[in-house]
């Protein structure tokens, strides 16, 4: 029997009730409009999974652990990228009630984040014991701030993750022109800085938000 943690639980729960929603959506509209939104929210799992195994992993081989956190910063992008995804609400038709639509989105938005933040949670442990515990919270905040520009090159320049590996050489370089052409390429930078300065006050506010609750009970009690 597979013995699942609290924190798989609750993203089990928002993706049962993600697919609820779709197949609802299905039968009343008599369309597949938003079906992508299960792809989308595999390829957010896939940073979650790799983060859980890393985690797992941490105290074997120290090579194989780095392979797993590069595997991982190539596809945390996928798991913050959901967020983008409630642009398509201007996609709605009329087939079913616009509400219905943007709770859909909101909801995938949110179990991406989850995803996200958690995995990066992960990472962050892991940086701190095997790398340096006092370089950490730079290197998260260059994981969100790579994250950010992924973000970007998926939902703007239309690239995904394994075109590193099907289209290398076109990937580097439309990367590149963005990189050595800032002021050229100004939109792209803008976007990057806010999704980064947004998914930061996200990811640490969560992280505050236990210790937080705790004070206020400890406040009224």
């Amino acid at each position: 029997m597979i013995r699942l943690s609290s924190v798989e639980k609750i993203i089990v729960a928002f993706l049962l009730f993600i697919v609820l929603m779709l197949t609802l959506r299905i039968s009343y509209a008599n369309n597949i409009r938003y079906a992508f939104l299960l792809w989308n929210l595999f390829l957010a799992w896939i940073p979650f999974q790799l983060s859980v195994t890393l985690t797992e992993s941490a105290n074997t081989n120290k090579w194989y652990s780095y392979f797993l956190l590069l595997s991982w910063l190539l596809f945390f992008p996928n798991a913050l990228y959901i967020i983008t995804d409630l642009i398509h609400l201007d996609e709605s038709k009329g087939d079913v009630p616009v509400w219905f639509d943007a709770i859909l989105l909101f909801t995938c938005s949110v179990a991406g984040l989850i995803m996200a933040f958690v995995s990066l949670y992960q990472v962050e442990l892991f940086l701190k014991k095997n790398i340096s515990p006092k370089h950490t919270g730079k290197l998260v905040m260059a994981a969100l701030f790579l994250g950010s520009f992924g973000v970007y090159v998926g939902r703007f320049l239309r690239w995904n993750s394994w075109s590193i590996i099907t289209k290398p050489q076109l990937l580097l370089t439309d990367i590149t022109k963005h990189i050595f052409l800032p002021f050229h390429h100004y939109k792209t930078w803008a976007v990057t800085l806010l999704l980064t300065c947004l998914f930061s006050l996200l990811y640490f506010a969560v992280k505050k938000l236990p210790g937080m609750l705790n004070e206020q009970g400890n406040a009224n009690g």
